[in-house]
């Protein structure tokens, strides 16, 4: 069976406009731009290679990826003066594109065709066999010539119709100069019915008009289940899509409401979010107060209450009270649908497997097509008869057709994706699948990851007011926890302070800013107090100092993060080592190392220093998770064999990472290590059912053991037992709540790490 969905209909224009095309994409930051089609009619592993080789080819082009599942084309290209043509190179090679609406679900008429196929050809088969059951009584001459002539009228409309799911995508494949898994399909169903037609108009014994008709049956049969399992398995993606509001109310400049779609609305306008809608786009609270449910970026069902300065993203529901909201991007650019665009990317992942299962179904036409000839040809020497030597060519078209091993890997990651989302957990790739299920040592950095990374300062009522003062000025500039906690322990004194610039964040180290020809410095005390040596250094924590002066010295507490305990017990128990790499003080880091069970820990590391451990545990032969949230970690994150980061991690973090969960839990590592084994588990089981399903049922069928009818039968159960297969993927549960244990441990904190 083909996982090939209806083609496109002749005459389709060329695609959206270069102007459509630049609205509807995004930017991926390095001067480089993401853009989302939808093709229709890609279906086979064959159509991913010609397209990635065609828009590859394309100046401009940065990368180009094809989602077998949901037939989308991903595509990131420079933004220049001239936008690559993309469309109208897809229209070209046979796969006219449209944009794909993340916003909102887009509708599914690939299903109604099939059903009605499916319908026709049943009711066509029916009558058939009922008129053929008459030819095998015995029925002779005129008799037997009027019902399949009879049996031809019925057939010719019925394959006609329900057959063009099939021929069209052969067709538009053959005109293009390509092959694929339609074309064999289409030749088998046609030279069935052709050969059929010849025997009646020369008055034969045996026509075959019930067996073509009946096979287009059971090929619609094992589609139509193919497609509704995979839009099962995709019941994730479009659940968020659902959440997605289609438009919101704003309030325009010269003081009047109207209505605009959620495509429309644009950072910078005003929303006015009334009971019981959903937040529409990402952005901030400027007046009125309301309970929100934000268990769609937070997991928790507890709703949250928001006002003035309140964060919101798209897709929280409003429970009670009316707000506005000054939206901070557009519906594209939203927390929502990014996730969606997580989702399409994890179930079109480039991993191995999934490269081994492309290029062996790229190889079947030349190769299936030889061996329906090669049969032909041999039948016709052993017995000379065209009629049994075309029959059993036939076959062998059918029945040779490797749809189980193109739907091996695809259907895997579509289960594997939406089994994460229900944990809580997004995955950005497939290939990042592959490489958790491979991984051996953990190392975890502290704030933000072991623990919330949410410090609360401990000896504010030890510095005097001009130093919290300069501190929380410094500090509103940088995203860091510690940042957080000196700004909200100093309150609206902060705002008394000016520098002659912003302060400047450096990584790993701190803060600065000036004053005349003062410099003030907030952060680590190699950097706030250059002077600083040994264990004065390490005592010192975040120092506040100026021209190298100390000003104050900052001392915070944080709590372990929910799970902690619980997750490194069970990595250790998969076989992981686990260890803490912080640029945290070495008591700071140990207290935490002893709480979660981690018997190794390295403390004060910078950037660098955390990118070149990763980069020599994988020289010595480790597959490294590296968990992470902050700017610090993002160079160890990338160099890892595989990362991951909590949602509240910073966006350098977040976009390092290949997962992201979204519970505050810990949880979300083992649950994604068991999915990433158990997946690459399923995969090789699938990899087996194929093959050896071609292993027995070819040379079968080279022998002549199987007619069409019951070539097709097995080449629909072998997908159908495959996408079962992938469907028995476990599902878990979302991660458990916070313990007493987990609240009651909090940890004292002295140096400020880099911001997050």
């Amino acid at each position: 069976m083909s996982c090939c969905a209806p083609g496109a209909e002749q005459g389709l224009p060329a695609g959206p406009s270069a102007d459509e095309i630049r609205l509807s994409s995004r930017s991926v930051g390095d001067g480089l731009m993401q853009t989302w089609l939808s093709a229709p009619d890609i279906h086979c592993g064959l159509c991913i290679s010609t397209i990635e080789r065609a828009l590859g080819r394309l100046q401009g082009i940065d990368e180009a990826r094809v989602n077998l599942s949901t037939r989308r084309v991903s595509v990131r290209w420079r933004d220049g003066e001239t936008l690559p043509p993309i469309a109208q190179t897809l229209a070209g090679i046979g796969y006219p594109a449209h944009i794909v609406d993340f916003s909102g679900e887009e509708k599914d008429p690939a299903l109604a065709e099939l059903i009605l196929a499916l319908a026709v050809s049943g009711f066509a088969a029916g009558n058939i066999m009922l008129l053929s059951v008459s030819v095998w009584s015995g029925a002779e001459a005129a008799t037997r010539d009027l019902f399949h002539w009879i049996s031809a009228l019925i057939a010719i409309p019925a394959l006609a119709f329900a057959g063009r799911i099939f021929f069209r995508s052969a067709w538009n494949a053959l005109r293009h100069g390509r092959m694929n898994m339609d074309v064999p399909i289409s030749l088998g169903v046609l030279m069935a019915f052709g050969l059929s037609l010849y025997e009646t108009a020369t008055h034969g014994h045996y026509a075959y008009f019930d067996a073509a008709v009946t096979l287009l049956f059971f090929l619609l049969i094992g589609r139509t289940l193919d497609h509704v399992m995979r839009e099962k398995a995709r019941d994730a993606v479009k659940g968020l899509a659902r959440l997605a509001s289609r438009g919101a109310m704003v309030l325009q400049e010269d003081g009047t409401r109207r209505y605009l779609p959620v495509e429309d609305i644009r950072a910078g306008m005003t929303i006015l979010l009334s009971m019981g809608e959903r937040v529409p786009v990402d952005g901030e609270v400027i007046s009125g107060c309301s309970e929100i449910d934000t268990s769609i970026a937070t997991g928790e069902s507890a709703p949250r209450a928001v006002k003035a300065g309140d964060k919101l993203v798209a897709g929280m529901l409003n429970l009670n009270g009316a707000l506005e909201i000054r939206a901070n991007a557009a519906a594209q650019d939203s927390f929502l649908a990014e996730m969606v665009r997580l989702m399409e990317a994890a179930e079109g992942g480039r991993a191995r497997y999934r490269r081994i299962a492309d290029r062996a179904s790229a190889m079947y036409s030349p190769v299936v097509h030889l061996a329906a000839l090669m049969t032909f040809a041999g039948w016709m020497q052993v017995s000379g008869d065209v009629h049994s030597s075309l029959t059993t060519a036939i076959a062998v078209l059918i029945i040779t057709c490797p749809c189980a091993l193109g739907l091996a890997v695809p259907i895997v990651q579509v289960m594997a994706a939406r089994r994460l989302y229900e944990n809580g957990i997004m995955l950005k790739d497939g290939a990042a699948l592959e490489r958790l299920g491979e991984a051996d040592c953990v190392l975890f950095d502290k704030t933000g990851t072991l623990t919330l990374g949410k410090p609360r300062l401990v000896n504010g009522t030890e510095i005097n007011d001009d130093s919290m003062a300069i501190a929380a000025e410094l500090a509103a500039a940088s995203r860091h926890p510690f940042s957080a906690a000196i700004v909200a322990a100093a309150g609206p004194a902060h705002r008394s302070f000016r520098f002659d610039a912003p302060a400047q964040e450096i990584p790993g180290l701190g803060l600065e800013a000036r004053i005349g020809n003062d410099v003030y410095r907030l952060g680590r005390a190699s950097f706030a107090l250059p002077q600083a040596l040994g264990a004065e250094m390490a005592e010192a924590g975040t120092v506040l100092t100026k021209n190298g002066r100390t000003l104050a010295v900052f001392r915070f507490e944080d709590r372990l993060r929910a799970g902690a305990v619980e997750t490194v017990r069970a990595l250790r128990q998969a076989g992981l080592t686990t260890r803490i790499i912080s640029g945290d003080s070495e008591a700071a880091v140990k207290a935490v190392a002893l709480a979660c069970g981690i018997d190794a820990f390295t403390a004060g590391m910078l950037p660098g220093d955390k990118s070149g451990l990763v980069a020599g545990l994988q020289n010595g032969g480790h597959r490294v998770l590296m968990v992470g949230d902050g700017l610090n970690d993002a160079p160890a994150m990338a160099g890892a064999h595989v990362s991951m980061a909590p949602a509240s991690a910073a966006d350098i973090g977040r976009r390092a990472a290949d997962f992201v969960f979204l519970h505050e839990s810990l949880s979300a590592l083992p649950v994604a290590l068991d999915v990433a084994r158990k997946s690459g588990q399923l995969i090789r089981q699938n990899f087996i059912i194929a093959i050896a399903y071609n292993f027995i049922a070819v040379p079968v069928a080279v022998l002549g053991y199987v007619t069409p009818l019951v070539a097709a039968i097995a080449m629909s159960l072998s997908s159908i037992i495959v996408v079962a297969n992938s469907m028995r993927l476990v599902e878990y549960r979302s991660g458990r709540k916070t313990t007493p244990e987990d609240a009651d441990i909090s940890f004292q904190s002295s140096r400020m790490e880099p911001a997050t």
